[in-house]
């Protein structure tokens, strides 16, 4: 599926790429703001991407239709997951990195990220995809399709980088199910770079401080 998508160059000719994925209910526009803040010095020429959602009836929100990556049938841990839904979105995320690499940006120059449901998608896409990511961002979200991760995983992936930030008193994605997300990708020999902070369901300053450097290291060259 082909996205609508709101885009930011910092420069022509953009030599690096971030794809980023919005919430449940927002779109495009919800972090498109932020590119100041998340730039950092010395970078290169960068696109940001920020693709709509399609319009969806969302079960937990009273079969209201919005902009989500995937239905949610609950928030609970045991709640049935929209795994037709995920895996649609996953292959849409694939699209979108095939569509960079078509404009001169190749794989290993994309970083792949996303807030809420959009970080669990990014999670889940940037590790199956079969060639190397410069990094994944992951930010108040989790890891969704858990069970299936170990077989399906792709070993070009397998020490991406990955930033991981959540906020200690989350009511939506809450911290346990965040660590208990890190904790399982642990035991499959990721590397992830957490960072908690005193927030809700949202971003903070010194998060997107945080996110700004790791962001250099990785788009470094």
């Amino acid at each position: 599926m082909s996205l609508p998508c709101i885009e930011r160059e910092t420069a022509a000719d953009p030599s690096h790429s971030v794809i980023w994925l919005h919430g449940l209910g927002a779109d495009g526009n919800d972090f498109a703001p932020i590119v100041p803040e998340l730039v950092p010095a010395g970078a290169p020429a960068l696109r940001f991407v920020f693709p709509h959602a399609p319009l969806r009836p969302i079960t937990i929100n009273n079969g209201m239709s919005m902009r989500g990556w995937y239905d949610i049938v609950g928030f609970d841990l045991n709640a049935r997951q929209d795994e037709e839904g995920i895996r649609a979105s996953i292959e849409t995320v694939k699209a979108l990195i095939e569509r960079e690499n078509a404009r001169g940006v190749p794989t290993e120059r994309i970083v792949l990220g996303g807030f809420s449901q959009g970080g669990a998608i990014a999670l889940s896409a940037g590790l199956r995809l079969d060639q190397k990511l410069a990094g994944i961002v992951v930010l108040s979200a989790y890891l969704p399709l858990a069970a299936q991760l170990a077989a399906e995983r792709s070993a070009a992936n397998a020490a991406v980088p990955i930033f991981w930030g959540h906020g200690s008193a989350d009511p939506v994605v809450t911290y346990p199910r965040g660590e208990q997300s890190r904790q399982a990708l642990a035991q499959l020999g990721y590397q992830v770079d957490w960072h908690s902070y005193p927030m809700a369901h949202q971003v903070c300053p010194p998060e997107l401080a945080d996110l700004r450097q790791w962001l250099a290291a990785r788009l470094a060259g």
